[in-house]
């Protein structure tokens, strides 16, 4: 694996996706790197840096990263601010939220996130097409359901916590948390989780009351 340590990339594009969310598309420059990793970013030439996990899949010739503008976060609005032609630094990839061969082409899997804890799950699916996967998606409204042409959709389910839906195929009204609490979770199945903290913890507690043992449940906080 290929670490590119205080390297600067040059920004292709920044692709809004609702007022507060958008994508950043920069320069690969040759990065290896695994489906899951996370990169730390900034603005070139400033020392401040955040960690985002890797949204574009792993044959692209470039590297995107999902930012949601944070209530003074530097970082994220900096790179909210980014033109085509922009540096910025880029060190990694790190991490170890992955999945082992064989077990993408012979497992059944189970992804959980909330909000932009979404994007190695994004990742994941344009990485292996093959996989056999459910992903949960917790949102507070419709219109952070980011990008979810890369999902097959029947392998979708979109649990709404603050704006009212009706319940029907790839729609649940609540938490992630309240969904899990109704669909039991086959104990074979390998659960990857990604979001808040109270999220994961609480998600862990219910899998585990599935029988899922704990080797099978990972996760990766979102802060």
């Amino acid at each position: 694996m290929q670490t590119m340590t205080n390297t600067t990339r040059r920004v292709e594009s920044v692709r809004s996706l609702t007022e507060s969310t958008f994508v950043v598309r920069f320069d690969r420059a040759g990065m290896e790197f695994e489906p899951g990793q996370y990169v730390s970013v900034g603005v070139a030439g400033d020392i401040n840096m955040r960690e985002y996990s890797i949204y574009s899949p792993v044959d692209a010739d470039y590297l995107e990263i999902l930012v949601k503008l944070v209530e003074g976060g530097h970082v994220s609005r900096a790179l909210a601010r980014m033109e085509p032609g922009a540096r910025l630094e880029v060190d990694g990839p790190f991490g170890f939220f992955l999945i082992d061969d064989p077990a993408r082409t012979t497992r059944r899997f189970l992804f959980v996130s909330t909000g932009t804890g979404i994007s190695p799950f994004h990742c994941f699916a344009g990485s292996y097409p093959q996989i056999d996967y459910t992903l949960l998606h917790g949102v507070r409204t419709l219109d952070e359901r980011y990008e979810y042409s890369a999902y097959d959709p029947a392998r979708v389910t979109t649990c709404v916590s603050r704006e009212a839906v009706n319940a029907r195929e790839g729609l649940f009204a609540g938490r992630v948390t309240d969904y899990l609490k109704a669909h039991p979770v086959a104990p074979e199945t390998l659960c990857y989780l990604c979001g808040n903290c109270d999220m994961i913890y609480e998600a862990f507690d219910i899998l585990k009351r599935h029988g899922v043992p704990p080797e099978q449940l990972f996760a990766e906080v979102y802060f």
